[in-house]
Parts: C-alpha cells; sequence; structure tokens
C-alpha cells in the first residue's frame, strides 16, 4: 500500500491537479514497459491535468478523477469549500503559499446564517491559496483508514487494472469534485478518436445499510443520475460470470 499512501499524500485539490499528473506521469514512465501492453499517451495542454492511456484495441474506457476537495482562502483567512468537505470546527489544515508551508485548524465565527469558516494561522495566508486536510494514514490488516482515499484509491485501482490489460482505455480526469468535472470533454475525445462508447467509473462510494464493509465492490445502479438500464444489467451479468463478489448499490 505504499503506492496508495504516497498518492493521498498529495495536495491536489480540484482545479490544482498538476502535482498528482506529475507523480503519475513519473509512475507510468517507469513502470510502463513491464506492463503487458505499453500504453499509448494523450496528455498535453489541449488535455489539460488530464491523462489519457490508450492499449490496444479499446472498446471500453475506465474513469479516475485525480482531484480531491478542500479549501480556497478567501480575505483574512476565510476559507471557502472546493466540493463538498466537512468543515467542523478543530480539523487540521495543510498548504502552502508564497510565505512557507501552513497548518491550522478550523475555526468558526458568526452565529447561524452568517457563520463562517476561518483557518487559524498565525499570518494572513495569501489570497487564493488551496488548503486540504492533512493525512494520517493508518493500515491494518483489515482496513486502510486515510482522507482522500475518493479517489486516490479508485486511481490506485486503475493502476492496477493496468499492468494486465490488452486492450482498452483508462482515463484519469480532473476538477470531478467540483463543478462537473472534465470526464465530458474526455469521453467526445476518446469516442472521436478511437470509437469507444463505454466506460466504467473506479471511484469510491459510503458505506451504509445496504453496502457492507468486505462484502465485495459495490455497482451503482443509479445516483442523482440514471444510467441505461440494459448496460447496467450487462455489468452485473459479467460480474456474475467472474465470480467477484459485488454488492448492488
Amino acid at each position: 500500500m505504499k503506492l496508495l499512501k504516497n498518492m493521498c499524500e498529495i495536495h491536489a485539490p480540484s482545479g490544482e491537479e498538476c502535482a498528482m499528473k506529475a507523480f503519475l506521469m513519473d509512475y507510468i514512465n517507469k513502470n510502463m514497459d513491464s506492463w503487458k501492453v505499453k500504453p499509448v499517451l494523450h496528455l498535453g495542454e489541449e488535455f489539460q491535468d488530464n491523462i489519457i492511456m490508450v492499449f490496444g484495441q479499446p472498446t471500453t474506457a475506465i474513469f479516475a478523477h485525480l482531484d480531491t476537495i478542500g479549501f480556497t482562502v478567501k480575505y483574512d483567512n476565510e476559507i471557502v469549500k472546493i466540493g463538498s468537505p466537512v468543515s467542523t470546527k478543530g480539523i487540521v489544515l495543510v498548504g502552502q503559499d508564497s510565505q512557507g508551508k501552513i497548518e491550522g485548524k478550523i475555526i468558526q465565527k458568526g452565529e447561524k446564517e452568517n457563520k463562517k469558516i476561518f483557518i487559524d494561522f498565525d499570518r494572513e495566508i495569501d489570497r487564493g491559496t488551496s488548503l486540504t486536510f492533512k493525512v494520517n494514514f493508518r493500515e491494518s490488516n483489515e482496513f486502510i483508514q486515510s482522507c482522500y482515499m475518493d479517489n486516490r484509491l479508485g486511481v490506485w485501482n486503475a493502476l492496477e487494472v493496468a499492468k494486465t490489460l490488452k486492450n482498452g482505455i483508462i482515463v484519469f480526469s480532473s476538477w470531478e469534485e467540483h463543478g462537473g468535472g472534465s470526464a465530458g470533454y474526455l469521453g467526445k475525445f476518446i469516442y472521436e478518436t478511437y470509437a469507444v462508447k463505454q466506460a466504467l467509473i473506479s471511484d469510491i462510494t459510503w458505506i451504509t445499510n445496504g453496502i457492507k464493509h468486505g462484502q465485495g465492490c459495490a455497482i451503482s445502479l443509479r445516483d442523482s443520475g440514471i444510467p441505461r438500464k440494459s448496460f447496467v444489467n450487462k455489468i452485473i451479468t459479467i460480474a456474475k460470470k467472474s465470480k467477484i463478489p459485488f454488492q448492488l448499490e
């Protein structure tokens, strides 16, 4: 789990995925010669901080997003949410601006509808600085606990697939936690370039009264959107044939 731990510690909130992209490109360049099929890479300015890896003759793509939730520093150390992070007072945030490293706790000021959140720090932080949760990675025989498993674990999963993938596409996308993300135009590119029109999302979901620890991966039947039922049924049929444990979410 060293790779997963390293990825969890990378500062990459939505809109600032450059460090995560650099880490992944270093990993890919060092390891892809040992994979079963060496992928064709699509990246560069026209793809922003996204990475597309194409293996063989693809018919399906896997999407995994690189970004995390976090906060942006506003004025007088007030902070604004990136995505939907928990903002309970006392939570430790970290980051870095032009004056150095930052570490401080969330504090709240004001009453009820006028309540605002701030970072408690001994100087004014540069406006626009991004902050993320301080990582406390814990591993046992049964569990891994850390902030930013969403979606570092999804990325780790896709990298494991890359080792043996013969035909397929792996897409590392960005700003999915805030404002809709890049999957739309990346999907358009792989459809127009490779005629790939089906995809899976490698992501993290909740433990609920219907989804239990240790009882297999979750196949999501719907969330705020409703996927095409025939495609979901196709995935479930493949999962049953594989005899890999799964749960329906």
